[in-house]
């Protein structure tokens, strides 16, 4: 029988610390070209919309703006509030920006690598900023060192906006150097690069992360999520195609679409996880998406428990569609601290039981003497979902029935993500009842990968699930981590 000291006598404190059990997100992206001839605060929009995607990235964040002539920039570690403040913002003028928040899948966690990154090529400044992974990032950079490119960071990024400006030597416009940089990289990318005159917007051939298209009264804008344009009161106007490159430029918006790939492969994860639930990505809702999933949970997963609470905050949508499928009430039963980052974890077993509680904390009341069903988006490593589980039996639970609105992640991601080991997936090693008897659970029930698929009502592209099923769109190394390619 599982013992919530046990839980609590590892002295690894990596065992404490939520971020790495937690799949992540690479970054989001913002970029705004104001339309009108008077003075527009395209920064105050960026800080605007890039503070409503803090979700997609918390170790960098940078603004870059132009004036049509030059371009200037500041980028920092840290949170957005916390890089950008007022005298900040008021320096960056211009009539046109891009901005990033960033959390590192490739290349290492520091200052140099923030984006956008800003180079000065032959047809003048461009800055990028780069939602994804490039997965043939090492071969490419290695061929460019080889002819004489030098580096300033560890990042992919500069892998593409160094092929961009390779290509502009022998191409009449800047998107037809964007179009030859698309052929070289294999990969997932919803970028934003800025030039002297223009902006555009550019998505993968398979459409593996999100880029949405919006306008307000005087600019129009990219972002990552729609989220991002409702922080701005843009009007959503589409999403960017898979393999299209958008265009603003004379206050109008053209594209071209150099792929036409019907196989699109939107990653269902940011459904799951990534994406706010207020955002609509490819059509469908994120929010119900995920109500939905809880839905399907239910009837794959039946349970007799006398309440339903969710993981804050991605399980609650799924676990309020099971107690709706279910009948079963509804009850807050955790309540997450969202101001704290890395938990320190003292050496002695008493600091250590207060560690765990900064994260998570139950509401004893709504969980003492029941049967309780815990919601939760997914499982990774485990030890979180151990630790939670233990929390709600000391809290006085009576049964703990664990459900999870995914299927077992069993395979690396090297699209964005940060799974790149198998050796990081409790599922690769432990069947479902290990995995239960790991967690404490009394049962344990994951949603079918059919019935995952399922869940975006209403959206138009197919989706990659390969940290699910191993089927990847791309070729792939066969393993690998973050740094390994240095970039």
């Amino acid at each position: 029988m599982c013992n919530f000291g046990d839980c609590l006598k590892c002295s690894n404190p990596d065992c404490f610390d939520e971020r790495i059990d937690k799949m992540h997100e690479e970054c989001g992206v913002f970029g705004v070209y104001s339309t009108d001839a008077n003075e527009v605060d395209v920064a105050g929009l960026t800080y605007y919309g890039l503070y409503s995607l803090q979700h997609r990235g918390q170790e960098s964040a940078g603004i870059a703006v132009s004036d049509r002539e030059t371009i200037v920039f500041h980028k920092d570690m840290g949170l957005v509030p916390e890089i950008f403040d007022k005298v900040m913002l008021n320096h960056l003028k211009g009539t046109m920006a891009v901005g990033h928040v960033r959390y590192s899948t490739t290349g290492a966690s520091r200052r140099e690598n923030a984006q956008p990154i800003v180079v000065r090529s032959r047809n003048g400044q461009l800055a990028l900023a780069h939602n994804g992974n490039i997965v043939n990032a090492s071969i490419l950079r290695e061929q460019m060192e080889n002819s004489g490119t030098i580096f300033q960071t560890t990042n992919d990024t500069e892998v593409l906006i160094n092929l961009i400006t390779k290509h502009s030597i022998t191409s009449e416009t800047l998107e037809e150097a964007v179009e030859k940089m698309m052929m070289d990289v294999k990969g997932s990318y919803g970028l934003i690069l800025m030039a002297a005159s223009k902006i555009l917007g550019v998505r993968d051939p398979y459409g593996i992360r999100p880029l949405c298209i919006g306008k307000t009264p005087t600019a129009y804008v990219l972002a990552s999520e729609s989220c991002a344009l409702d922080a701005v009161n843009a009007e959503f106007i589409r999403d960017v195609e898979p393999g299209e490159i958008v265009i603003i430029e004379n206050n109008e918006i053209r594209s071209v679409r150099p792929f036409n790939n019907k196989d699109t492969k939107l990653c269902i994860f940011e459904f799951v996880y990534f994406a706010r639930p207020d955002s609509v990505i490819d059509g469908a809702s994120v929010q119900q998406s995920r109500y939905e999933a809880g839905k399907r949970l239910a009837i794959e997963h039946p349970v007799e428990a006398d309440v339903v609470i969710g993981v804050p905050d991605s399980g609650i949508s799924a676990a309020i569609g099971f107690s709706n499928q279910t009948g079963i009430p509804y009850g807050e039963g955790l309540v997450k601290n969202r101001y704290v980052g890395r938990t320190f974890i003292q050496p002695s077993q008493g600091m250590r039981e207060v560690a765990v509680r900064i994260k998570h904390n139950p509401i004893k009341k709504s969980v003492e003497g029941k049967r309780v069903v815990i919601i939760d988006d997914s499982i990774v490593r485990g030890t979180t979902t151990r630790r939670i589980v233990q929390i709600l039996k000391k809290a006085g639970a009576k049964e703990v029935h664990m459900r999870v609105s995914s299927p077992p992640i069993k395979f690396p991601c090297y699209f964005g993500i940060d799974i790149s080991s198998r050796k990081e997936l409790v599922a690769d090693k432990l069947s479902v009842e290990e995995i239960r008897e790991m967690i404490c659970a009394d049962t344990l029930g994951y949603l079918s990968l059919d019935g995952l698929l399922k869940t975006p009502i209403g959206s138009k592209l197919g989706f990659c699930s390969a940290c699910l099923d191993g089927n990847y769109p791309i070729d792939v190394p066969e393993e690998g981590d973050k740094f390994s390619c240095g970039c």
